[in-house]
Order: C-alpha cells, then structure tokens, then sequence
C-alpha cells in the first residue's frame, strides 16, 4: 500500500511579514551600538580605546550564561501562547527601557563613564536575550520543508536590511543633527527614538506570530545542562555552521565598530557614515530573491561560499580607498553588502535545517537549546570585533578626547584605521570560506516532508 504523500507545511504571508518585522529590533539592537557605542566612549566620554572595547565586549560574555538558560527555559514553557511567544513579550517590556539608559547616563568620564555603560548594556543584554533567543528557534518549529525555511526568513532578511537601514542611517543623523560630529543631548534622543523603534518591532512580532502553525514539535529534552551541551556539541553540521557564523560575525562587527572612523579619518567626513551604510544595507533590501534563486540552484552551501567570497573580496578591495576616494569605498561596500545579504539569510535557513533534523532524528525538542547556545556563543565572538578592533587603534597611537577639547590623530592612528576595516576582516571572511567546505547537511540528508519544493 503506498503511503499518501504528505503535504509541506507553509507559512502565510501575514506570519511572515509578523515574524519578520521582529527584525527591527534585532538588526537595530546589533547595529547600533555596534556602530556608535565604541565610538561614543572614545570620542564623547573620555574612555581610552582599549578600556572602551572591553566594555562593548564584556556584557557579550554574560550571553553564554543567560542565552542558553533562557533558550532552555522557553523549550520547556507550556502556555496558551505557545512555548515562545511570553519570552517575546518580557523582552519587549524590558529591552528599549535598558537601551536608553546605556546612551543617556549622568554627565561621567573615564574609567566612570566605563562602568556605567557597561552595567547598563549587560541589563540590556539580558532582556534582549528574553527575545532574541527564543524568536530565533520559531522557523525550525513553522515549517518542516527544507526549501520553506528559506522563503519564511527571506523575509525576515528584508526586514533586517530595511531596520539596519533606518537605524544605521537614522541613528548617526541624529546624533549629528547638533554639530559635526554630535553632542551627548543627540546622543540620549538617538536612544529615545530607537527605543521607540525597537518596542514596537517586538510587540509587532509578539501579536504578529499569533497564527503562526506549529510542525508538531516533540516534547521538551529533560535531560540536564550538560547532556543538552553534549549533544550540539555531538552535531557536526551545528558545530562547524556555528563556527562559520561566528567567523563571519566577528568580521562584521569589527567592520560595524571601525565605520565611523572610517568615515572621519579615512575618507575624512564623519557624516559619510549614513551613506556607506546606505551602501551596506542597500543589497538585502534588494538581493533576497536573488539568493533564494542561487540557494536552490546551487545548495545553500554553494550559495554560502558566493556569497562569502563577495563579502571578503569586497571588504579587502576598500583598502585602496586613500588612492581612489569616497565613491569607490562606498562602490565596494555595495558588493560587500551584497555577500552580506547572501550569508546572513544562509545562516538562519541552514540553522533551521539543522534544528528540525535534530527534532525529527531524536524525538527531542531542543530548538531553545541550540539557538540558546547560538546566540550565546555568535554574540560573544561577535563582541571581540570592537575589542579587536580598540587593541588596533591603540597599537596605532590612537589618542582618546571629548568634544571640547579635538585632538589631531598621529598617521599611524589613521593607518589602523584602515586596516582594521579592511584587511584584518576580510582575512577572517577567507577563513570563512574554508569552514563553509566542512558542512554537509543538505536536502538529500534532511529528514523533511519535500525537499524538492
């Protein structure tokens, strides 16, 4: 007797388009203060470089307590809402309050000033983790189709490009919109209008994924921490996609933290930070189908590796930008920002992948786990582009100031500059590439309804 064959399950076009407008407060959550954050405490707050770059990275290294706990703990969550669902609405309430604070603190220098952002971007840290943890397994438990998954975060990748858009371009207006290079007051109403903006895509998210079909997930894996650990650290096609990620998150980060000085020391305009953003972000609004189209024609592996070797050809070509000018770095930041679409839209589908394979192949639902472990892990890693990136301009003499009293940087700050930009992340891009060789999961190794689809 042959078996009827089973129909994918899809995902609508309004819990797409809810699910993805989440985006805005994950892409404008990582981007800005990965854009301004390092650049605000140097430049703003009198704190030397180095001091300032473990500041940005310290909170990060909390994500590998709390990421995981809360990724556990929404596995385990039995409402009427849905095991993720309550985890989106805490930090919906929570995450904009703490992200203000770590922009608009008391009058503080040095060492001071230090502290306090810091305390400040660890609360926010955590309530960010209440969201971003569990929003991140909802794909592996909406569709059981492998090409699906594709689709559904296509979506979410265009909301990714518009918020990184809005808020890489929005945040730098206003923090310039009183005087060349910004005040502390720009600064506290760039936080109040992002916070705004960050509410709003969480709750929109919230009430948007309310219809969202579930795949008939299994029960929640009781076992303990450490069997749980055990067993993503026993997935080889998790282990090496979670190192490939975080090789390329590291080089984005450092890339995001060196962009305003860029802007002011390289190409010599601060406020050219809005249009090489522009430059950056531009592609996902525009590419998505693109790579939809390359992933099924190639496989997401083969996909993946275009669109690396785009991100890391692109990034190491600016390094000519002191010879040819302004426009050619933002010509290349517009190829660089299209092998950025390509990898960040891979990445989600392909963790998907790997989520729903683990379901279907042990009967466990560990979804929270390992994008718990994920998020813990990538932001952790991800955090060290601004410390790296502090480490070099320090090494290059970079002298820290406040807008009162401008300081002229030695050539060899300038030079640093450049170079962590440019040639030190894109080398980390190469490296990206090898690892991409390494995964192996594809539709013929996915236990899933139609992989043809």
């Amino acid at each position: 007797m042959i078996a009827p064959a089973v129909t994918p399950r899809t995902v609508s076009t309004g819990v797409r388009l809810g699910y993805g407008v989440g985006s805005f407060c994950t892409a404008t959550f990582n981007a800005v203060p990965g854009l301004l954050l390092l650049y605000y405490m140097t430049n703003f707050l009198a704190v030397p470089a180095w001091l300032a770059g473990v500041v940005v990275a310290a909170p990060k290294v909390w994500d590998l307590v709390i990421n995981p706990a809360v990724g556990r703990w929404s596995d385990r969550t039995r409402s009427r809402l849905g095991p993720r669902r309550p985890w989106l609405l805490a930090g919906a309430l929570t995450t904009p309050v703490a992200f203000f604070l770590t922009f608009a603190g008391p009058s503080l220098t040095g060492v001071d000033a230090a502290l306090y952002v810091g305390a400040c971007f660890i609360a926010a840290a955590t309530a960010y983790a209440l969201f971003e943890v569990p929003y991140k397994a909802m794909p592996a438990e909406m569709t059981d189709d492998y090409h699906e998954r594709t689709a559904l975060l296509q979506w979410r990748m265009v909301f990714i490009g518009a918020a990184t858009a809005i808020s890489g371009i929005l945040a730098p207006t206003i923090v310039n919109s009183q005087g060349e290079n910004g005040t502390l007051d720009s600064h506290r109403l760039m936080a109040v209008v992002i916070a705004a903006i960050m509410m709003a895509a969480m709750l929109g998210a919230f009430f948007g994924t309310a219809r969202a079909p579930m795949t008939g997930a299994p029960e929640p894996d009781g076992g303990r921490w450490r069997e749980q650990f055990a067993a993503a650290r026993g997935n080889p096609a998790f282990v090496w996609l979670l190192l490939l990620s975080c090789t390329q998150m590291l080089a984005v980060s450092m890339m995001l933290a060196a962009a305003p000085y860029f802007a002011s020391y390289t190409i010599g305009d601060p406020k050219a930070t809005n249009t090489l953003f522009a430059a950056l972000v531009g592609p996902m609004l525009l590419t998505m189908p693109l790579w939809v189209r390359l992933s099924r024609r190639f496989d997401k592996r083969g996909a993946m590796l275009i669109a690396a070797l785009l991100f890391g050809g692109g990034t190491l070509a600016t390094l000519a930008t002191p010879l040819i000018g302004s426009w050619y770095a933002h010509a290349m930041l517009l190829l660089v920002g299209t092998g950025v679409a390509g990898v960040q839209l891979l990445q989600f589908s392909m963790l998907a992948d790997v989520i729903a394979t683990d379901a279907l192949t042990t009967g466990k639902r560990r979804a929270g786990v390992f994008t718990g472990l994920w998020t813990a892990i990538e932001s952790g890693v991800s955090s060290f582009g601004a410390l790296i990136f502090g480490v070099i301009l320090s090494a290059g003499g970079f002298i820290e100031s406040e807008p009162s009293t401008p300081v002229q940087q030695p050539d060899s700050a300038v030079t640093a500059v450049l170079i962590g930009q440019t040639a030190v992340p894109a080398l980390i891009i190469f490296l990206s590439v090898l690892m991409t060789l390494k995964y192996r999961l594809s539709p013929a190794a996915v236990p899933a309804t139609d992989a043809s689809a």
